[in-house]
């Protein structure tokens, strides 16, 4: 997320979000030139009685650079006319309060304090889908493009309904969703800033920060909301963007390890890797700058820096490498061309021309085997023990972005069922969540296996590899709970005998019973007690299958002939055999 300051803009097409429907009005620079009524856009109808006008630049600049009205210059002029004064003129241009207001001297710290006007969120795909349509045909780019305004535009209105709020009365006091939407500019890039062009699609939305009060007046909404819920945006737009993608070209996702020891990228099924570190460039070049800066951080502080300060230095390091924009454009049939180029002289053009059925084939094989269901109670229990191992204390979105992931990772593009997110995160609160303050939640992976001191299947993965990083020993620990749900519903389906040191699975994960009721439940049999009673179950069936194979032998030999018995009659001694009523001796119908 990136801040827009006073004087800055962005040339883009220009989205309004209101909550019944959608509006899209393209801006010139480059595009289209659209005439737009932004005095009812903006301003909202009968407040602004003027005639549409072109979005151009310097409008985009007054409404994200300065908060005011992008037709202020004509607005100020009319009203000077009506012999409005021209503090009073200007006034009625600007969206809420002036940016002025923080650049007062009455203003506490007004040296320090910089108006704030615009978010920039970007919305960017995996690196597979930078290559499929960098290098396959025209027809899948255009798809997976639209697969992104889809996934970006369902993304934007979770932000708007669920998220956005807007604040008013003194230290934002009072505080409720936005009215008639968010105001959100939308470019889009095609490539990177590599010094080797390479494909990197990508949307950036600036969010205005101007937002309509439940009274109608402007005011600025709470940037904070937004920024503490950018991660679970983030797994919302992966997860959509997937679904997309595998409903329209019929493509699989799978995981891939871009970093040890952190979460994998779900990337397209069936594309060469070595296409991702030909697309990838910018990761090697901070890969190459990080060792000084890391050496002269252990120098500096006399340890080896933490996540935290890692994260940190692979910032500064990005910073350093990123390469200046550059002042010569191409259009994107060109680059297209380039970039093919460039792929098959590095890895041979049966590579990149052989990238949809490689797609395709590698799809069938993960569908033919990836079941389209998510157990909730195992995601249930994989999201807690991993929310609660990297973090300790959580709040609500921390778990609604894992849900989403684990998501993700289960469906592998296959479409899941609304609401579905939320369902996972409210019975992970009931069933396994304790407050530990008036914002935050946690959990105890004690409390969810009692009295737990013979295997400590759930502890021992937290304290086994000491080494390993945070999101590893997450994985262990989420491992060691799931086995112990999936050995309750075994025990319960062998209907064997509870055990007193087991987890408590939730009943009922849909109701909200209270943060009690993970510890309130009927206790179940734990992986030993399974496993003993399986081992028991065999040897029985092995010896009850003995005893029936000797007494079919028994038999077979007790009804074995004599040998004098065995000889046939004579044939003067046979009867002749009389065929049935209606039948002939050939088994005709007589």
């Amino acid at each position: 997320m990136l801040r827009s300051r006073p004087g800055s803009s962005r040339c883009a097409s220009l989205l309004k979000v209101p909550a019944p429907g959608r509006r899209h009005a393209q801006a010139d620079g480059g595009l289209l030139g659209l005439p737009v009524d932004l005095g009812e856009l903006i301003l909202g109808a009968g407040e602004a009685d003027f005639e549409s006008f072109d979005l151009t630049e310097p409008a985009l600049a007054l409404g994200l650079g300065e908060g005011r009205h992008p037709d202020a210059d004509r607005i100020e002029q009319v009203l000077l006319a009506e012999g409005k004064a021209p503090a009073q003129a200007r006034r009625a241009t600007v969206l809420g309060r002036p940016i002025e207001h923080n650049q007062s001297a009455k203003t506490d710290k007004a040296k320090e304090r910089k108006p704030w006007l615009a978010m920039d969120l970007v919305f960017r795909a995996p690196p597979t889908v930078h290559i499929a349509g960098a290098l396959m045909d025209d027809e899948t780019r255009r798809v997976l493009e639209l697969c992104q305004d889809i996934a970006r535009d369902k993304t934007l209105e979770w932000l708007e309904d669920a998220v956005a709020e807007i604040r008013w009365k003194s230290g934002g006091k009072k505080r409720a969703r936005v009215r008639d939407g968010l105001i959100v500019a939308v470019f889009r890039h095609y490539e990177s800033r590599a010094a080797d062009s390479r494909p990197l699609l990508h949307d950036h939305a600036v969010v205005s920060t101007r937002a309509r009060r439940p009274d109608g007046t402007w005011g600025n909404q709470t940037a904070g909301a937004l920024m503490k819920h950018i991660v679970a945006a983030d797994a919302l737009y992966t997860l959509l963007f997937m679904e997309e993608v595998s409903a329209r070209l019929g493509w699989a996702w799978e995981p891939r390890e871009a970093t040890p020891g952190r979460r994998p990228v779900m990337e397209i099924a069936g594309i060469d890797q070595r296409l991702i570190c030909w697309q990838s460039t910018r990761r090697q070049q901070i890969a190459d700058a990080l060792p000084l800066l890391t050496a002269n951080y252990e120098e500096r502080q006399g340890h080896p820096p933490g996540e935290r300060a890692a994260y940190a230095l692979a910032c500064k390091a990005a910073d350093q490498t990123r390469s200046p924009k550059r002042t010569q454009l191409r259009s994107l049939s060109e680059l297209r061309a380039a970039w093919r180029e460039s792929a098959a002289r590095a890895y041979g053009a049966d590579i990149v021309a052989g990238l949809a059925e490689r797609a395709r084939a590698a799809a069938a094989a993960i569908w033919a085997r990836v079941r389209p269901v998510v157990d909730v109670a195992l995601a249930v229990a994989e999201t807690i023990a991993v929310v609660y191992v990297m973090r300790g204390a959580f709040a609500r979105r921390h778990l609604l972005a894992e849900a989403r992931r684990h998501l993700s990772y289960a469906l592998r593009g296959r479409p899941h069922r609304p609401g579905l997110d939320e369902e996972i995160v409210q019975a992970a609160i009931d069933g396994y969540a304790r407050r530990a303050s008036r914002r935050m939640l946690t959990s105890d992976l004690r409390a969810l296996c009692p009295r737990d001191t013979e295997d400590q299947a759930v502890l021992r993965a937290l304290t086994r590899k000491r080494a390993a990083s945070l999101y590893e020993r997450a994985r262990l620990a989420a491992g060691g709970l799931t086995a112990r749900v999936r050995a309750a519903r075994r025990a319960d389906r062998l209907n064997s005998r509870p055990r007193r040191h087991t987890v408590a699975v939730p009943g009922t994960l849909s109701s909200r019973t209270g943060r009690r009721a993970g510890r309130d439940l009927e206790a179940t049999t734990d992986v030993a007690a399974v496993e003993l009673t399986s081992r028991t179950l065999e040897s029985a069936a092995a010896e009850m299958a003995a005893r029936l194979q000797a007494g079919v032998r028994e038999r077979a030999a007790a009804r074995l002939p004599s040998p004098k018995s065995a000889a046939a009659p004579p044939p003067s001694a046979q009867q002749p055999v009389q065929p049935a009523q209606g039948r002939t001796p050939n088994g005709g119908i007589a």
